[in-house]
């Protein structure tokens, strides 16, 4: 599979996820964050942070957690606290996968996470942030086989946080129009996923040229 549709279905799951929050922003369940979250002040924030970092280090959608917290404290709050989080549950997830799980994945994986060593290792920040910009596969799994290489942490969680900006500011907007004019908001949230999408690309065709990406299978595996 070329990289092209790769993009390009990962694009189009985006924007189902986005119209989908849109559409079903009423009817989401919404009652922890206006129970225990919205209300506690500092507390509420805290806590809303170490969960939905935990529950992202087990896998769960970082698009979703940008959507609540878009929708519990508005859209720059919520942004920076969901940014804090994804950004926790991704240093999480790699140490873990490497000081406890590295020799078992190796022994049961390590073709997969050497291909994915081979492709991010020399050129770790601007690989891994082209990997965060462009829909290309499991965050959660992108992690795990980072962890259990060779990849240097500091790059790797730059660029992971760097590359994860744009996908959180469109759902961290699209949350925080829940009960305003979501029309607006969901516009605004399309034009810049698909310029992130579009800068993702560029910067593919750049890398590519300058032979960074030269492994193919390490992408559409």
């Amino acid at each position: 599979m070329s990289i092209q549709s790769i993009i390009l279905r990962g694009l189009l799951l985006v924007i189902v996820l986005v119209l989908l929050a849109a559409l079903l922003g009423d009817v989401l369940d919404r009652q922890w964050i206006d129970t225990y979250i919205r209300t506690a002040g500092l507390a509420g924030q805290f806590l809303f942070v170490a969960a939905t970092c935990l529950l992202m280090s087990l896998g769960l959608s970082r698009q979703l957690v940008a959507f609540l917290a878009g929708y519990g404290f508005g859209f720059q709050h919520g942004l920076l606290l969901s940014m804090l989080a994804v950004t926790g549950a991704c240093m999480l997830t790699f140490t873990v996968a490497r000081l406890l799980l590295r020799s078992f994945l190796l022994r049961h994986y390590s073709a997969r996470i050497r291909r994915i060593d081979r492709f991010i290792h020399v050129h770790t920040f601007p690989v891994t942030l082209l990997f965060r910009l462009l829909p290309l596969g499991s965050n959660w799994l992108v992690n795990i086989a980072a962890g259990a290489s060779g990849v240097r942490s500091v790059p790797f969680f730059l660029g992971s946080m760097l590359g994860y900006i744009p996908q959180m500011i469109v759902f961290a907007l699209v949350g925080s129009g829940a009960r305003v004019d979501r029309f607006w908001q969901v516009a605004v949230a399309m034009v810049l996923l698909v310029a992130a999408a579009g800068l993702g690309y560029w910067l593919y065709g750049r890398y590519r040229r300058q032979g960074w990406l030269d492994d193919k299978e390490a992408v559409t595996e």
